[in-house]
């Protein structure tokens, strides 16, 4: 992080300066006693749909919710969380994402422990969506819950992405402009919000999730599988892979995303045939097997079922 951004943000607020000073902390800032729900209304300014600040250390903060959505990004050193049953440590360069629904707990950190916190309303998260598109995933999955306030199995996201430049780029775009008088910030930062989900999207083996139950390890299997072999693989091998009995996979993907194995396949080609016509030259027969179709006839038959249009009218209509 640019060092003068990290200065700022390390400098003893107020609030710590009375904690170091003896003095508990105090509630009334973040919650209305006894809810310990931390309230949007008491640290974000009124219109703002999202904002920052630093972490405050020295404190324990016990076990809350918020009405929010949270970002947490650790500049430097590392903080310990308890996120309902699940102890992690944020270190410095990592992500934590915490929906209106995850209770949570928080270790004091120490004076060069310093984390930026990202007060959100959902409703900041309509770019970020539109950006993501309709492909199914966790990731949307988890913004897709915080918008329709879902209490989702999926309380938290922690990406360990310290070692992925754009993330740290991206979100240290976030806290200068949100901490700056920026203007036209609002558009600004919910387009790099949106980047920084889709970079987000390329790093989901760097995913640590609150549900990690078999059910949930085996679904994003699934989703990496699909990705990476959208062209040519099969069911049965990917049940082979994991070791699965073929008929329990075939249904358990069905009951938790509510489309078939051949469905979710059928939208990635799509949507990355629908990439080829806008992107590239090659003739709609080339794109057809670049996307694992080897029939032309069948793959423009599914092409307008689904889109409602031909795909050279679909190039015709985005060029």
């Amino acid at each position: 992080m640019n060092q003068l951004l990290l200065d700022q943000l390390s400098k003893i607020t107020e609030e710590e300066q009375r904690i170091l000073d003896g003095f508990s902390m105090d509630p009334s800032i973040y919650w209305d006693s006894p809810s310990f729900v931390i309230d949007s209304r008491k640290i974000l300014e009124a219109g703002k749909l999202i904002q920052v600040r630093p972490h405050t250390r020295f404190v324990h903060f016990p076990r809350h919710t918020h009405n929010y959505v949270e970002m947490i990004y650790m500049c430097s050193g590392q903080t310990t969380h308890i996120i309902d049953e699940t102890r992690l440590i944020l270190h410095t360069g990592e992500l934590l994402l915490l929906n209106q629904h995850a209770f949570q707990e928080i270790l004091p950190a120490g004076r060069e422990d310093i984390a930026v916190n990202f007060i959100i309303l959902p409703e900041f998260f309509d770019q970020t969506l539109t950006m993501l598109g309709a492909e199914p995933g966790l990731l949307r999955d988890f913004v897709v819950g915080c918008l329709q306030s879902l209490d989702s199995p999926v309380s938290f996201l922690h990406f360990k992405v310290a070692d992925v430049l754009p993330v740290q780029n991206l979100v240290e775009n976030l806290v200068w402009t949100i901490t700056h008088g920026i203007q036209n910030k609002r558009l600004m930062n919910q387009v790099t919000m949106g980047l920084l989900f889709l970079q987000l999207l390329n790093h989901m083996d760097k995913l640590e999730t609150s549900d990690t139950s078999y059910e949930q390890e085996i679904l994003m299997n699934v989703f990496q599988y699909i990705e990476e072999h959208y062209r040519d693989g099969s069911l049965t091998a990917l049940a082979n892979q994991l070791n699965c009995e073929f008929t329990w996979l075939s249904k358990t993907v069905k009951r938790l995303t509510g489309s078939t194995y051949t469905d979710l396949v059928q939208k990635k080609r799509l949507n990355q045939a629908r990439f080829l016509l806008r992107s590239t030259a090659l003739s709609v027969t080339d794109i057809s097997m670049a996307v694992g179709y080897d029939n032309f006839s069948y793959f423009h038959r599914i092409f307008k079922k689904e889109l409602g249009i031909s795909p050279r009218a679909y190039r015709v209509k985005e060029l």
